[in-house]
């Protein structure tokens, strides 16, 4: 009977240990968090454009809303593109989910790399995106978009780069 209270006893104390600290999913895109004002080009044409990363869902999701104006150019009219993209932990891996105005659904996995994270469209029958942040400095980020053909996935080329600058 005494062993049976002493057992008792000892249960609170192991589970009053510390636990073990929690892997933060966010810890690769956290220096994404704010409003980026940007200017870039590519083959659409000169672009400026806004985006937020703000953490929703009692921090569950980090979202970022953006916009981009393309000026007209080579004939191609001038065009407005709006964009949304969720960033959330599922299991041990971070996805995002892209929806645009232009009906375009992007599934990604997100990974750490050198100096910033990439974001890398899952494997399907259409072409392969990957978006490729950078941190250069405090406030300044370097943005990659590439695209791959479908019969290549990871033959990516340049599609868009550009620059943003914080503004909060």
């Amino acid at each position: 009977m005494k062993s049976l209270l002493a057992s008792l006893l000892l249960v609170p104390a192991l589970m009053a240990q510390a636990p073990t600290p929690a892997v933060d999913p966010f810890a690769a895109v956290r220096f994404l968090v704010g409003e980026w004002k940007g200017e870039g080009g590519g083959l659409p044409g000169q672009s400026t454009g806004v985006a937020t990363f703000r953490f929703e869902l009692e921090g569950k999701v980090l979202a970022r809303r953006s916009y981009a104006d393309m000026a007209a150019a080579n004939g191609r009219p001038a065009s407005h593109h709006e964009d949304l993209l969720w960033l959330f932990p599922e299991g041990d891996q971070l996805k995002g989910l892209y929806l645009d105005n232009e009906g375009h659904v992007i599934h990604y996995l997100v990974a750490a790399i050198p100096g910033g994270v990439t974001l890398t469209s899952e494997v399907g029958p259409g072409p392969g995106f990957r978006l490729s942040y950078f941190q250069k400095a405090e406030g300044l980020v370097t943005l990659r978009f590439e695209l791959a053909p479908p019969n290549k996935p990871a033959a990516f080329s340049t599609y868009l780069e550009a620059v943003a600058r914080r503004t909060n």
